[in-house]
This record gives structure tokens, C-alpha cells and sequence, in this order.
């Protein structure tokens, strides 16, 4: 097995191949023969998922200068080393399925990234650095033990797809709110009980999913002409229990239908919006209609002397 190992790597040195595929080997340290001499000067893309893996060489930026992606996935690694920000083409990481406990924040210096993928790890934080990605359009730091996003994360300006499902989450930074390329934000399964008043407001984000967040039980008005998903969430609410949202006009006043602002459960049967609405509207009205009925025919009943008090 080592003999075919150096053979493959040996072969992609002589060629210059750019594309390196390591994936099932059964690897538990970083080949050697990949570190040898000048390394692989050439190679953009090395492929190494599902092996034992547990560190990653100080000098890999060193000997893979041209590395654009490097793919982890499904390894045993448990720290990002610092070394990784001198990996400065990089654009895809991807260190998925593994045992990290941490990422360094020289992560930050990974400038040109785009797509970092930290799936089911053991991670407790991110370093506020992740901040400094301009370019990152992809996160996934779903399935770890986040209690709280770095604050810093509203300045990855390219951000689209933000995953942070499975986690601790309690809240969700207020920030979150002004990433202007975001269109996409996944944080079902979390212990969320709200969301920032202003998430959604942003034309960009389109999609958002809080599945099976139990003490999540509304939503941001700016959320409601998004496609949203929130099965599981909330508990199942009595309507007479609940203090009903309602919006005045003039000396009247309206109540809207409990569901507008109850999530509840994804057995319970909601309304589309526009029906809830249209609903509301028709009873008012008819109320002031019926009202305005019952006051001709009093009126039509009665003396006219206390009509002609009433027009006076």
C-alpha cells in the first residue's frame, strides 16, 4: 500500500498534475513523499477524505504553495494549526466530520477563501478572524457546540449560505441582520426562544430555516414573504390564551387571528397569511356594516323629534 502511495504522488510530481486524489487510503500521517524535496509545486486540488488523519504539517503552505482546495473531509483531526494561514490561493476548505476542538485565527488570513466547511466537529467557538473572509460565500458549522456566532461575521460582505444547524445557539447576533449577499440561513435544531426584529429586511435573503427550535414561538414580520421553515417549533397555543397582535385606524381598532403571531407545532394548521388577512378585513367591516344597518333602522324607529336632535 505505501509502495502504490509514493507511486501516485511520485507520478503527480513528474506530470505536475494539479489534482490529487488521497480519498480512502487509510492514511494516519501526512504523506511524507507530498513533503519531499519542493514538494508539489503544481497541485491545486488534493483530495484526502475519509482516512485517520490527526494533524496537518507545519509547512504545507511550504511545499503546496498553489493549493487552491484541499478537502478533509471525514478525518480525525483535531486542531486547525496556524500553519494554514499561510495557504494563501486556498478557496475551498473543507474539514467536515472530524474531531476539531479548535480553529486558530490565522484562519482569517485565508483571504481568498470562499467555501469553508466545518460540519460535525466538537467546536465549542469560532475565532472573531473568521470575520476577515471577505470573499466566503459558503459556512457550515452545523452539528457542533456553539453557544454564539462571533460578532464579527456581519463583515464577510460575500457571505450567501450560512448553516448552523444542530447547534446551542440561545440567540442569533443582531449583526447577522446586515450581511447584504446572504440568501440563505439554516439554523434548525438550536435552542433559539427569538430572532432579530430586522432579520429578513434584506432583499437578498430569501430563505430561512428554524426547524425544531421548541422555545421559538414567532417570527419577524419581515419574514413572512420569505420561504421559511419552522416545523417543530413552538408549542400548540390556545387562542383564547393568547394576547392577539392587532393595528388601529382612526377610533377603530383590529385584532389579527392568533396564527400571524404563533408558530406552533407542525401538526397544527395554519392559514396562509393573505386568507388570515382577508379574514380579519371581512369581519371588520361587516361589523361596521351590520353597526351602520342597525343604526338606520333605529333611527327609521324612532321619534322624530330625536332626529331631528341627532342631525342638529
Amino acid at each position: 500500500m505505501a509502495s502504490e502511495l509514493c507511486k501516485t504522488i511520485s507520478v503527480a510530481r513528474l506530470e505536475k498534475h494539479k489534482n490529487l486524489f488521497l480519498n480512502y487510503r487509510n492514511l494516519h500521517h501526512f504523506p511524507l513523499e507530498l513533503l519531499k524535496d519542493e514538494g508539489l509545486q503544481y497541485l491545486e486540488r488534493l483530495y484526502m477524505k475519509r482516512n485517520s488523519l490527526t494533524s496537518l504539517p507545519e509547512n504545507l503552505a511550504q511545499k503546496l504553495p498553489n493549493l487552491v482546495e484541499l478537502y478533509l473531509h471525514s478525518n480525525n483531526i483535531v486542531v486547525v494549526p496556524e500553519a494554514i494561514g499561510s495557504l494563501v490561493k486556498l478557496q475551498c476548505l473543507d474539514l467536515s466530520d472530524n474531531a476539531l476542538e479548535i480553529v486558530c485565527p490565522e484562519i482569517g488570513r485565508l483571504r481568498a477563501l470562499r467555501h469553508l466547511r466545518l460540519a460535525n466537529n466538537q467546536l465549542q467557538f469560532l475565532p472573531p478572524e473568521v470575520g476577515d473572509l471577505k470573499e466566503l460565500q459558503t459556512l457550515d458549522i452545523s452539528t457542533n457546540r456553539l453557544l454564539t456566532l462571533p460578532e464579527r461575521l456581519h463583515m464577510c460582505l460575500s457571505l450567501q449560505y450560512l448553516t448552523v444547524d444542530r447547534n446551542r445557539l440561545w440567540y442569533v447576533p443582531r449583526h447577522l441582520c446586515q450581511l447584504p449577499s446572504l440568501n440563505e440561513l439554516s439554523m434548525a435544531g438550536n435552542r433559539l426562544a427569538f430572532l432579530p426584529l430586522d432579520l429578513g429586511r434584506s432583499r437578498e435573503l430569501q430563505y430561512v430555516y428554524v426547524d425544531n427550535n421548541i422555545h421559538l414561538k414567532g417570527l419577524p414580520s419581515y419574514l413572512y414573504n420569505k420561504v421559511i421553515g419552522c416545523s417543530g417549533c413552538g408549542a400548540p397555543i390556545q387562542v383564547s390564551e393568547v394576547k392577539l397582535l392587532s393595528f388601529s385606524s382612526g377610533q377603530r381598532t383590529v385584532f389579527l387571528p392568533a396564527e400571524v403571531k404563533a408558530i406552533g407545532t407542525e401538526h397544527d394548521h395554519v392559514l396562509p397569511l393573505q386568507e388570515l388577512a382577508m379574514r380579519s378585513l371581512y369581519r371588520t367591516y361587516h361589523s361596521l356594516l351590520k353597526g351602520r344597518q342597525l343604526l338606520v333602522l333605529w333611527l327609521t324607529a324612532a321619534p322624530p323629534s330625536v332626529c331631528r336632535l341627532l342631525t342638529c
